[in-house]
């Protein structure tokens, strides 16, 4: 009966083995020692793994994914180059100026992937990493679905930022019906330079930026420069609202209604600014709405004129068609629809018909400014 038995187990051995043979390699075991990442604001993000099985590990990849307003998954997966062997230690890093840079605020989410030559695999837990600016002390103030962050001035100073949020929040939703979808981030640099060296490539004009995707902005304001920081929140803020509201896969708006809007928020327009609108209607060199769907020039004259016009194309439709009009037209291009289409839906003339109706009223609007400008041109000329 003994000699049975024993015959009988080794037999049932047998038929497992042969069953099961994953169970032959059951003493291979890849395990995940240690997975981290930091952030170099604004450099970089480091990530770091380390992995050991009892047979060598033969390949690793890093996937990750930036959170930012999207219309798919975008997930990006990056073969790591290393030495095969038992246990590993390995590191990547996503260099900004590759991408252009990421904001202060956003984050990143990441996991590995590992195998082994026996074929095993491991995937870690998805974990997020944070694209912080640490180089500051901030502080934070969170008023509905706006937080401030500064780190230089009194609460009272970053109050009055916030009040001054809440106001150009007030009027856009009076002048157009847009609002905010999504809470936002607004990091307020103590200056100009501040802001320059939080970004990967900043233009020498730069003052304030709005990251549309990430729902942030940064601006570079000092405690004595709060009048025209006020404005450049107004500005920035209409962006992040503007973009929320007419986010899709297949049109974004022309220049002048984005940056128009984003200028008419900010309330009158400045002096320097009409008195380009002025001179050009004295010369009879305004800028084609056409053209003023396209991006502006980066010649600082041209680039006043095309605030300047963008700010009075806006103020023209609010005041001739009403707030109703302008959401209707926010909500069709949201819609993905073309700029004339767009504007012959919903006013019943397209860009043409448009530039058009404007010249006339703007002209009306500043004919004695322009008349002003053509007085030192008439008397050069003999007149």
């Amino acid at each position: 009966m003994i000699k049975k038995a024993v015959l009988l187990a080794l037999i049932i051995c047998l038929f497992l083995a042969i069953l099961s043979p994953g169970l032959v390699q059951a003493q291979s075991e890849l395990t995940i020692l240690d997975s981290s990442a930091e952030a170099e604001f604004p450099s970089r993000l480091n990530f770091n793994l380390s992995a050991h099985s009892n047979v060598s590990i033969t390949d690793i990849r890093l996937c990750y994914a930036v959170d930012r307003a999207s219309f798919a998954e975008v997930i990006s997966e990056v073969y790591i180059e290393f030495m095969s062997s038992t246990t590993v230690d390995v590191g990547w890093s996503l260099e900004m100026v590759r991408i252009g840079g990421l904001p202060p605020g956003s984050s990143v989410e990441y996991w590995w992937k590992v195998e082994d030559a026996s074929g095993n695999k491991v995937e870690t837990a998805p974990a997020q990493v944070q694209f912080d600016d640490i180089r500051y002390p901030w502080r934070s103030l969170t008023e509905g679905e706006v937080t401030i962050y500064w780190y230089q001035g009194d609460d009272s100073f970053a109050r009055e930022l916030m009040t001054a949020a809440q106001q150009a929040l007030g009027r856009l939703a009076e002048d157009t019906g847009a609002h905010l979808e999504k809470p936002v981030k607004l990091y307020i640099y103590a200056d100009v330079n501040d802001l320059k060296g939080a970004m990967i490539y900043p233009q020498e004009w730069t003052g304030g930026v709005a990251f549309t995707r990430y729902g942030i902005m940064a601006i570079g304001i000092a405690p004595g420069n709060i009048g025209w920081g006020k404005r450049a929140i107004a500005h920035e803020l209409t962006h992040l609202v503007i973009h929320q509201m007419t986010l899709n896969p297949y049109n974004s708006l022309p220049n002048w209604l984005d940056e128009g809007l984003a200028m008419h928020t900010e309330g009158e327009l400045g002096s320097a600014f009409t008195a380009y609108l002025s001179r050009a209607i004295a010369e009879d060199s305004l800028i084609s709405v056409q053209s003023l769907s396209s991006p502006f020039s980066a010649y600082a004259e041209e680039a006043y004129l095309c605030y300047a016009q963008s700010y009075s194309l806006v103020e023209f439709l609010i005041a001739n068609y009403g707030q109703g009009k302008m959401l209707e037209l926010l909500n069709t291009f949201r819609e993905g629809s073309g700029y004339d289409a767009a504007l012959e839906g919903v006013y019943g003339f397209d860009m043409d018909g448009l530039d058009s109706l404007w010249r006339e009223y703007v002209t009306q609007q500043y004919q004695s400014a322009a008349e002003v400008w053509m007085q030192p041109a008439l008397a050069g000329a003999g007149y």
